[in-house]
């Protein structure tokens, strides 16, 4: 098979990661009580926007970062009209990666490109974090196309899988911190700055053949943690932690502990072996990352990977993700789930009135979009949740407009007027 490549600012790639969820089931909740959060509704700050020189492109995998009172969003995966292959079981989903990083001074709402072209090679599904004055860029994947892409034949598909690891004062200027970090190769890993050490853990190696036609050897998962004091150097703390391997799955900090929730370990209900879907909605924390205890098996919320987890207010606020149809059918119609929940110990669990982005419908809700935590606002001078960009896609690459089901909006959740 023959496939043209474009090549410009960022690379024409296959897509391959896409996440999915379950659909929360009516009613479910733990513990009952009122929301702490029932006073907080979302607002769009900048609605969907087209690309342009005030404009990051629409897409999903990609990262946000806070770092001098300045928010800067970078890399992900914008997918184009799927290409029809002879012999391809179905279109093949194609995608610009991108490798730019933008920058904005108030919360989102306007924005000015720093670089169409970082020091890193473009990726998508990767992690961002600041430390020390710095930005750091780990891990992730690219999407290729074709022989002429290194795509091995029957494969239609390939992505290269990165552990290296970058880190910028001002998003313009990078410097490669290792070409290799200890952690093997992956995407769909997970970071988060712990006491003055970055933490890296769980991810997948090699694409899901749900979404790449004949995609390369099975994919492997990870649960594995590594932590480094300067993103050169890694130390392996634990070579397999007691959660099950597993990729996307959210890490936030609270009260000196690191909090892991949720994420999946296939997209579809391909393999007999596993749930259907093969999503995780168990909650775990540790101290060091060494040492992990399980906080609940089954949080309030349904299994699943996509989604974002933030700290506001001393809550766990977890929302967003994929949802396989009923009966784990991915050409069925959009069911991402529609919830909002709200923990303060991440084992008992509330419902928050009203649904993420003010969705009516499940096509309406996102995944693999990235959120921030961020003071102050137009109403007032209280923490809020602000989301950047994600995706509304399904698994149907019939549908010809499936592909435009990817987003570039921010909204906040926060206090004040609705």
């Amino acid at each position: 098979m023959k496939s043209r490549i474009f090549v410009c600012a960022v690379t024409l790639v296959v897509s391959g990661a896409v996440a999915g969820l379950s659909q929360a089931a009516p009613g479910q909740t733990r513990g009952g009580g009122e929301s702490g959060l029932g006073s907080y509704s979302w607002r769009l700050i900048r609605p969907d926007t087209p690309a342009g020189p005030t404009s990051w492109a629409a897409r999903a995998g990609l990262q946000a970062v806070e770092l001098r009172h300045s928010v800067f969003v970078m890399g992900g995966r914008t997918p184009l009209q799927p290409l029809a292959v002879p012999g391809a079981p179905f279109p093949i989903p194609l995608s610009i990666i991108w490798q730019d990083v933008w920058r904005s001074g108030d919360r989102g709402a306007t924005w000015a490109q720093v670089t169409p072209s970082a020091g890193w090679p473009a990726r998508a599904y990767f992690q961002a974090v600041t430390k020390g004055g710095e930005m750091f860029v780990l891990g992730g994947q690219n999407f290729k196309a074709g022989p002429f892409a290194g795509c091995t034949p029957p494969a239609f598909s390939c992505s290269d899988f990165f552990n290296d690891v970058w880190s910028s004062r001002d998003g313009a200027d990078w410097t490669q911190r290792t070409p290799h970090a200890g952690w093997e190769a992956r995407a769909g890993l997970s970071s988060i700055v712990h006491r003055d050490q970055i933490y890296v853990l769980g991810g997948s190696q090699n694409d899901d053949a749900s979404t790449v036609p004949g995609a390369p050897p099975s994919r492997k998962y990870f649960n594995d943690v590594w932590k480094s004091k300067d993103g050169s150097s890694w130390t392996r703390v634990v070579e397999h932690a007691p959660w099950t391997a597993r990729a996307g799955a959210v890490l936030v900090e609270k009260n000196g502990w690191i909090y892991l929730l949720g994420g999946e370990e296939g997209f579809t209900c391909a393999d007999p072996t596993k749930p259907c879907p093969p999503y995780f909605n168990d909650v775990w924390r540790s101290r060091d990352g060494s040492d992990w205890e399980r906080v609940t098996e089954h949080a309030g919320w349904s299994p699943r990977p996509g989604h974002q987890c933030a700290v506001l207010r001393d809550r766990f606020v977890c929302f967003g993700g994929f949802g396989l149809p009923p009966g784990g059918n991915p050409l069925g119609p959009p069911s991402n789930p529609t919830d909002t929940w709200e923990s303060k110990d991440g084992d008992t669990w509330k419902l928050v009135p009203g649904n993420p982005w003010n969705a009516t419908d499940s096509s309406e809700v996102k995944y693999d979009f990235d959120v921030l935590v961020l003071e102050g606002g137009e109403d007032d001078g209280g923490q809020s949740i602000y989301t950047f960009g994600g995706d509304r896609e399904t698994f149907n690459f019939f549908d010809p407009v499936n592909y435009l089901k990817v987003d570039n909006d921010v909204w906040r959740f926060g206090p004040g007027r609705h």
